[in-house]
């Protein structure tokens, strides 16, 4: 299974190391109805069609190729991290983002970049996706007939 994914991603994370993340999403979305996705990509900007280098607008396109704007709530959150360009952002769909905030995504990518600095990409990961899961449980609790809306698997660009 490590082998289909693209060379960078074997380079920069271990198979160990993406299960981890995955199983984060997992355990995040226990408490809640919203959903997590993780995209991780090489570059931010690579090839004839992708002309941004801004981070945060890759991230939009990226969560709305995802569809992560069709959950029932309005309730997806993306984290996204470029690796080679070492950019990140993180997106919330709009039924969350109007409960929390600009500032609170960006103490999230604060705590996230932190961590990034000390050479911990796994952890950084996991410790936004376990803050964010704690927000959206709060917001939006986990109902007894909740349906998991989005895989929980990182999505891996070129």
């Amino acid at each position: 299974m490590f082998r289909r994914h693209p060379g960078w991603a074997r380079r920069a994370f271990t198979e160990a190391d993406l299960d981890a993340i995955t199983a984060a999403v997992r355990e995040a979305e226990r408490g809640t109805s919203a959903e997590i996705r993780v995209h991780i990509e090489r570059r931010v900007a690579h090839g004839l069609r992708r002309r941004t280098s801004d981070a945060m607008q890759r991230a939009r396109d990226v969560f709305a190729a995802l569809g992560m704007h069709r959950t029932a709530h309005r309730s997806g959150v993306l984290v996204y991290l470029a690796i080679e360009d070492r950019k990140l952002a993180i997106v919330g769909d709009e039924g969350i983002h109007t409960r929390v905030g600009d500032d609170y995504w960006t103490g999230v990518r604060d705590r996230m970049i932190e961590r990034l600095r000390a050479g911990a990409v796994r952890g950084a990961v996991i410790g936004a996706v376990a803050e964010v899961g704690t927000t959206l449980a709060r917001f939006f609790p986990r109902g007894p007939d909740d349906v998991d809306e989005l895989p929980d698997d990182i999505s891996l660009g070129r």
